[in-house]
């Protein structure tokens, strides 16, 4: 989780109960939005250490920090897929806010939306197949590369931040 200590926003860790809590970044940020790997291995996130806003990769304990992009638009938060294969983020490369999928190696770079509006808010399905996100005030899904784009809501409300059921069956 990012936290504030000292002025600036730092990811930490702690065990599920509250305690053990310990400082993984330390560096001008702000650190925010970290998303772990399937295999607990590796923890994704957004900071702007660099000037702008990039994604970053690290070991779960804090050590091997890598700068998987390097735009002068920002990127912003990152989000693994369930398998681990593709990180997911938002991104203004291209004029307005977009989603985009990366390699956890920061290669492989692809944008997997055109809409006129922003898209933001993504939720990965728990297989894999589909990324739901928030698009003019509609939900829509696509899949992770590119293809099958279509709207799931549409109406007068402004339908935000969706999240998948665990069996992947509904959308909340």
């Amino acid at each position: 989780f990012s936290s504030s200590a000292g002025g600036k926003l730092v990811i930490l860790v702690m065990r599920a109960d509250g305690t053990g809590t310990t400082r993984l970044t330390d560096r001008p940020g702000p650190d925010l939005a970290p998303s772990w790997s399937p295999d607990g291995q590796h923890i994704v996130f957004e900071t702007n250490r660099d000037g702008n806003g990039e994604i970053y990769v690290m070991d779960a304990d804090g050590a091997n920090q890598v700068r998987l992009t390097d735009h002068r638009s920002p990127d912003r938060r990152p989000v693994w897929s369930p398998e681990g294969s593709l990180i997911a983020f938002e991104s203004e490369r291209d004029g307005n806010t977009e989603l985009y999928v990366t390699k956890p190696d920061g290669t492989g770079i692809t944008r997997l939306t055109t809409n006129v509006v922003a898209d933001y808010g993504l939720a990965w399905s728990p297989d894999g197949s589909l990324i739901a996100f928030s698009s003019g005030g509609d939900i829509q899904v696509v899949r992770p590369d590119g293809t099958d784009l279509r709207r799931v809501t549409s109406g007068p409300a402004s339908d935000e931040f969706p999240a998948w059921s665990p069996d992947g069956g509904r959308l909340v």
